[in-house]
């Protein structure tokens, strides 16, 4: 999949994902939440296709429950201060 390939498109797609939520009402408690367990599921079932994504997955493998939550959080940020309209 060509969004996982480039770390700019994926950054992009994700920021978009984030406002619609936010759009529909969720809270960023709520997008958080759902955010931890996408990345439960690309850690078990998605090779990483980029450094960036590399050190993400290498990251969340070694992380606990909190760690994780505050790695959502931060690429939530990320995303959001980098979305493209």
């Amino acid at each position: 999949m060509e969004l996982l390939q480039n770390w700019e498109k994926w950054k992009s797609f994700l920021g978009q994902q984030v406002e619609n939520a936010k759009n529909m009402g969720l809270s960023n408690n709520t997008i958080e939440k759902t955010a931890v367990q996408i990345g439960e599921y690309l850690a078990k079932n998605v090779d990483p296709k980029n450094e960036q994504e590399r050190v993400l997955a290498d990251l969340w493998s070694v992380a606990d429950e909190n760690e994780k939550q505050a790695i959502a959080s931060c690429v939530m940020k990320l995303v959001q201060d980098k979305k493209v309209n």
